[in-house]
């Protein structure tokens, strides 16, 4: 008698602790209008979405040695923001090589055809959220690209699961008006010694590796990225030279952007760009 007392007491102070908790937590909180700006940015800290007027970018046709990338994610998002169905996509590969840069020049590509869509940025930490976004968002009559930039999981985070089902939408599906990109380094989001573990541990070995390789699959749209040989390189420097109308002798600039990738390691987009700014600020030139 004694003991269920205790459970009843028990389970009435956990009742007031969540009912308190839930009090001190702010509610989240959505702007009333989500069709001016032209992206979001999910805080979860203070679970707020918040307004992005201009997005910083570059525009397509400043992307030099992926045009097999643009055309895919381009297309793809072009029918999503015609009102089509699109699929989410995973882009994939080494570091710098251009993802979050072409999927926001995608983006800004789209709005210059006056197809209008916004694209709401959510942390890899915050994926949780995801299902809260998405039912404030299928509500309004705009499109929404959510975006998450280094998707990956480590050994023993078991969120992977909670995207699954927001990828498909679980039951009722995914809204209509919401598709959902994101990059990462890894093809299957998992490391290698994960999938061998929950293989080793598992019942059935197979069923644990598509279990992982799954989340993937939940991406109609895989676009790989690799590193870019020399020629390509420099054709990056040379449309940024050109962008940027910088006053320089091209083939000088190119000996030196050289020098630069050797002494970083490696060629990518990204270093071109660090390369530029650097050379922007030699000549006194103001990057726009």
């Amino acid at each position: 008698m004694t003991h269920h007392n205790d459970l009843e007491q028990i389970t009435t102070l956990l009742s007031r602790m969540v009912e308190a908790l839930e009090r001190i937590a702010p509610s989240y909180q959505f702007p009333e209008n989500l069709d001016k700006a032209e992206g979001f940015i999910w805080e979860a800290k203070l679970r707020k979405l918040k307004t992005i007027e201009e997005i910083e970018r570059l525009p397509l046709s400043c992307l030099q040695g992926i045009e097999p990338q643009k055309q895919q994610l381009l297309e793809n998002s072009r029918a999503f923001a015609k009102g089509l169905r699109a699929n989410n996509a995973l882009l994939w590969g080494a570091r710098g090589t251009g993802k979050s840069s072409l999927l926001k020049a995608v983006h800004g590509q789209l709005l210059s055809e006056g197809l209008d869509c916004a694209i709401v940025e959510v942390q890899r930490e915050d994926i949780q959220d995801l299902p809260h976004i998405m039912q404030a968002l299928k509500h309004s009559e705009r499109r929404f690209i959510l975006f998450c930039d280094d998707l990956a999981f480590e050994e023993k985070d078991a969120s992977y699961k909670s995207l699954k089902a927001v990828l498909e939408g679980g039951l009722s599906g995914r809204p209509d008006n919401i598709v959902f990109y994101a990059t990462s380094n890894r093809r299957h989001l998992m490391p290698r010694q994960m999938i061998d573990n929950e293989t080793g541990t598992a019942i059935n070995p197979s069923e644990a590796i598509e279990e992982k390789i799954s989340l993937s699959d939940r991406f109609g749209l895989w676009i790989g990225f690799h590193s870019v040989d020399q020629d390509t390189y420099l054709e990056i420097i040379e449309s940024y030279v050109d962008f940027y109308d910088l006053p320089v002798e091209l083939e000088q600039v190119k000996s030196e952007a050289l020098t630069w990738c050797i002494g970083r390691g490696h060629r990518s987009g990204r270093t071109a760009y660090q390369f530029i700014i650097k050379l922007a600020g030699t000549l006194g030139v103001i990057l726009r």
